[in-house]
């Protein structure tokens, strides 16, 4: 299990660096998927990539209280439900999954806009949810699919 943490400082502090500015371009990605080419898988992916450096740097103790197991779940869920969510909504207002025009008479913007801020939506579920994916795959990996010690010490309690 990769515990130990980079003793290298110039490690540390590129990594220290690098880690926001990545996480604000993946955002950054996410949020103008729906003008250019780019949007949730590709923002989630480098999102992804971010906590997985942090893993890296600093161990996979510190970065499992930065994001826990329990976080990821739920993080994966919610970016599924507001993808089905949206689709959802727009079967329910008549129209085809995914059919964003239906949205105009909830957002009363226009179909023009409507479309595009359900197709926002939609980028920002799979962003969340291929970034928990992505992490969720390298903790696997990273902790060869063993429980962390947090999580033993409560399977200990619960036997």
């Amino acid at each position: 299990m990769m515990t130990k943490q980079s003793d290298d400082v110039i490690v540390k502090t590129l990594s220290r660096l690098l880690i926001p500015f990545m996480q604000i371009y993946a955002l950054y990605v996410i949020a103008h998927g729906h003008y250019s080419p780019g949007g949730g898988f590709q923002g989630g992916v480098i999102l992804g990539a971010s906590l997985i450096l942090l893993v890296i740097t600093y161990g996979l103790d510190n970065a499992l209280r930065k994001m826990s197991e329990k976080l990821n779940t739920i993080l994966c869920s919610t970016g599924v439900f507001i993808y089905a969510g949206i689709g959802a909504l727009c079967l329910v207002l008549g129209g085809n999954f995914l059919d964003y025009a239906e949205l105009d008479p909830i957002l009363h913007v226009g179909i023009a806009q409507a479309r595009s801020l359900g197709i926002l939506g939609v980028e920002v579920g799979v962003g969340i949810t291929v970034m928990a994916a992505m992490a969720s795959i390298f903790l696997d990996i990273a902790t060869g699919g063993l429980p962390s010690s947090k999580e033993k010490n409560i399977q200990g309690k619960r036997a």
